[in-house]
């Protein structure tokens, strides 16, 4: 039997009567939950795919935050060259 996609897997299921299937159940979401979140190339590619949306929707969106974060990043890569040279 195949988990219905619309319901995500950190969701504890309803109607569990035994405290202790119930505790496992929480327990379990919880792992998951911590899981998801800690996953880096899960995290990565989620915001990989957000980020190819936004840019479908809002191409000059995306070349302006583009050209934000590499003037940031420049910035930061500057004023570290500039401290160490001194």
């Amino acid at each position: 039997m195949a988990a219905d996609p619309n319901i995500p897997r950190t969701a504890v299921p309803a109607g569990i009567v035994d405290p202790v299937a119930s505790a496992r159940a929480e327990l379990k979401a919880a792992l998951l939950a911590i899981e998801d979140k800690t996953n880096v190339p899960r995290q990565l590619q989620k915001a990989g795919g957000r980020a190819r949306l936004f840019a479908q929707r809002n191409p000059v969106g995306a070349v302006a935050a583009a050209v934000g974060v590499a003037a940031v990043v420049g910035g930061v890569v500057w004023a570290v060259a500039r401290s160490i040279a001194r």
